[in-house]
């Protein structure tokens, strides 16, 4: 199946999963995750009306806008963020998802204030609390939201979450719902109930992700086809 196919048939199952839940399935984004596929892959995916693209990678990513990938579509940095390429990202993507401790947070508000701009960004949340992955711990959260709060160039558009790699499909939904709740909570504590964005759920489990409160989602095999990790 070609790209467009693959959007297709996605999208279809977000929606199906969006009516179980008794939502609206144009709430839920698409975000093309395009790790390891070219700048011709990012333009068919535009070219189908995907939502946004997003890229782990900030080399990958510096070469693909220079060959105009992801014109028309929003940019999105999905990945770990190293504090030492901070600066080859902010400014040049619609929104930060992986915003996952303090120290990083502080490194994206001193480039953004060197650009005199606001950077969208998602906290993530490290739903697992797996001392090898990045993210808040859910109880830290909230504080880092406070301090998010304080910072004049960055906007916090919402939460992030990716669960751990081995959890039961049960234990998956239980960590969406437990993010999911903690969204609406701090939401409405701190920002308004204006977030935009609860991003969750990947090319195996978006379905139940939705299903569970997602308003994104990030898929990247099942639209580009399986990585070669050669």
């Amino acid at each position: 199946m070609s790209i467009s196919e693959n959007i297709a048939a996605i999208r279809e199952k977000m929606a199906a999963a969006a009516r179980e839940a008794g939502r609206d399935p144009k709430e839920i984004l698409l975000v093309g995750a395009s790790k390891m596929n070219d700048a011709e892959a990012c333009k068919a995916a535009v070219a189908a009306g995907i939502d946004a693209l997003g890229e782990n990678r900030v080399q990958e990513m510096t070469a693909k806008l220079a060959q105009d990938a992801y014109t028309g579509a929003p940019l999105h940095f999905i990945g770990h963020l190293q504090r030492n390429k901070v600066r080859q990202v902010v400014g040049k993507v619609d929104l930060i998802q992986s915003v996952g401790s303090l120290e990083l947070l502080a490194e994206i508000e001193k480039a953004a204030a060197k650009l005199e701009i606001v950077q969208d960004i998602l906290l993530e949340v490290n739903i697992g609390m797996e001392e090898a992955k990045s993210g808040f711990a859910p109880h830290m959260v909230e504080e880092a939201a406070k301090a998010a709060l304080a910072c004049p160039h960055v906007r916090v558009q919402g939460l992030m979450t990716i669960p751990p790699a081995d959890a039961a499909r049960e234990e998956n939904c239980e960590y969406f719902r437990k993010v999911c709740a903690l969204y609406v909570d701090i939401n409405g504590k701190l920002f308004h109930n204006n977030f935009k964005y609860l991003s969750m759920g990947m090319s195996g489990d978006y379905e139940d992700a939705i299903r569970a409160g997602a308003t994104m989602v990030r898929v990247g095999s099942a639209i580009f086809g399986q990585r070669h990790y050669s």
